[in-house]
């Protein structure tokens, strides 16, 4: 039997696009979209039982969530979903789809690790089933299936061909797809298929003429034997790939029992190792960072080494071989999860106050902000480019009178201040467009007047009162009661008002001189002065 070197896997689309019966397309559960050469060896894939799985491999079960997921289109609603698509998801067995969705007409399938056809049967209304490189290996339980019109089994590993008259019930079939299967190569496959199915319409993307079905049911009693022939032949090489396959299987499970445990009856044998388990593990402690990064290093070369060996190493593309593939991705997977978290070191805590209590700037979120000195208000303002979307439960502000601290999801940005704020009276607010944090934050020693927000300093109204101490020193002027009167005081006339002439009307103070003054002169001739 021929061999060949591991492939890569296509990728089709939801439709898959007809090719032709020669090229021959791999999986690779990596999923990149490259394509590989055809091969020149035969086909071998598997007959009638499912692959044989290894313990620890990795199954994507069908779930209620999974479903859900891929409903967006129908408001996530399952129970009147009419399309699904369920491709690369690493399916191994179909459940549940024919009880939570009933009225499904399009089901895509494609690009999993499905071995048997089972559990669609329900599906009455559904027209379209594409199940494209899977591990499918008979065609079965599809007769409940009243509606169905096109069903896509490209590249998969059917070798019975015989097993097509199970679609006889399906009256509305009208396209089917079996190229890339083992039994696409048996001699007489087309007429066999056209003999077989009356209502089909178009196989493999070609047309089926009328002078085509009626020579291929001419001939259908010798093309059934030879085809009965095939299948005899390959079940026996089937059988043959079977027992190859749990045999490998077996010494994989064996080496890394040996692996695990490298002594006798699970003891620890002095004789295999130098060193204890211990004792290794406190040399490993007691390494230098740079010989544990060497190491590392040189495991990782290796890992790499034994990847591009496996990659390179002959294989046989069978059921078996891409649980295989399977498996040593998702251990590559698991090796380069353990890989990273060794080397994540866990960050100290960011210092923002230093030993002698002096704050420190620290943005670690990484935001815009601009912080302006609002003399009018006398008022210091931050905005800090809060991130749009950001729930604000996620922030948390934090005022002190000589700084400012906003923890955004876990991450503080602090700035010190260039006066002392008073906490108590700030305030914090979020746009609702931009989503900028706004903190308003009063300066200490300042008061806030209402109305017209006019501020005035303490200071500077007792440096003035210091000035003016006469002002102070001025005896206020008090009303007295007579006690002899029992009735309340006028409290209307306790001020009383002086009347205001106008200043053109008033006259001018009359200005009389003394006597005492020796120059005064009194001459009555001379009239007074207005």
């Amino acid at each position: 039997m021929g061999r060949s070197k591991r492939p890569l896997l296509a990728h089709l689309p939801p439709s898959t696009v007809p090719f032709q019966a020669s090229s021959w397309v791999h999986a690779d559960p990596r999923r990149q979209p490259r394509t590989s050469a055809a091969p020149s060896r035969p086909r071998t894939p598997a007959l009638s039982a499912k692959p044989i799985p290894s313990p620890g491999d990795p199954a994507v079960p069908v779930t209620e969530d999974l479903i859900r997921r891929n409903a967006e289109h129908n408001d996530c609603v399952i129970f009147s979903l009419e399309e699904l698509s369920l491709h690369q998801q690493e399916i191994e067995r179909l459940e549940h789809i024919d009880r939570w969705c009933r009225d499904l007409k399009i089901l895509y399938l494609q690009n999993n690790l499905i071995g048997k056809i089972e559990n669609v049967g329900k599906l009455k209304k559904l027209e379209y089933l594409n199940l494209a490189l899977n591990n499918i290996e008979k065609i079965e339980n599809l007769e409940g299936c009243e509606e169905l019109t096109k069903l896509d089994l490209t590249v998969n590993f059917i070798g019975e061909l015989s097993s097509i008259k199970s679609l006889r019930g399906n009256l509305h079939l009208r396209e089917l797809f079996l190229m890339g299967n083992p039994c696409a190569d048996f001699r007489g496959y087309r007429p066999f298929v056209v003999a077989a199915l009356p209502q089909l319409q178009c196989l493999d993307g070609k047309e089926i003429e009328r002078s085509e079905r009626i020579q291929a049911l001419q001939n259908l009693p010798a093309v059934e034997q030879q085809i009965r022939e095939q299948e005899r032949a390959y079940c026996l090489k089937r059988a043959k790939e079977k027992q190859e396959a749990r045999r490998k299987l077996r010494e994989e499970h064996e080496n890394k029992e040996n692996e695990n445990h490298p002594g006798f009856e699970g003891h620890w044998d002095p004789g295999i190792g130098a060193t204890s388990p211990s004792s290794a593990e406190s040399k490993d402690l007691l390494q230098a960072p740079e010989v544990q990064e060497g190491e590392a290093s040189r495991r990782k070369a290796e890992d790499g080494e034994d990847d591009l060996e496996f990659w390179n190493k002959p294989s046989s593309f069978t059921p078996e071989s891409r649980l295989e593939t399977l498996r040593h991705v998702e251990k590559q997977r698991k090796d380069q999860a353990k890989l990273s978290e060794k080397k994540k070191k866990v960050k100290p805590p960011r210092t923002l106050i230093t030993e002698d209590g002096r704050a420190l700037n620290v943005n670690e979120p990484k935001l815009d902000f601009s912080l302006k000195d609002d003399e009018n208000r006398h008022q210091i303002v931050l905005d800090l480019a809060v991130y749009r979307y950001m729930d604000t439960s996620l922030i948390d502000v934090d005022v002190q009178p000589t700084y400012v601290r906003v923890t955004v999801k876990g991450k503080p940005f602090q700035l010190v201040l260039p006066a002392e704020v008073r906490p108590d009276s700030s305030s914090a607010r979020r746009s609702q467009t931009t989503g900028h944090l706004v903190i308003c934050m009063p300066k200490a020693g300042e008061f806030i007047t209402g109305g017209r927000q006019t501020c005035k300093s303490v200071e500077s109204t007792m440096d003035s009162s210091r000035e003016q101490p006469d002002k102070r020193s001025k005896p206020t002027e008090k009303l007295e009661v007579d006690p002899s009167k029992h009735s309340f005081p006028d409290v209307a006339n306790i001020v009383q008002r002086a009347e205001h002439t106008p200043r053109r009307v008033r006259p001018a103070p009359r200005v009389l001189p003394r006597e005492e003054d020796p120059d005064f002169e009194d001459n009555p001739e001379v009239p007074p002065l207005i």
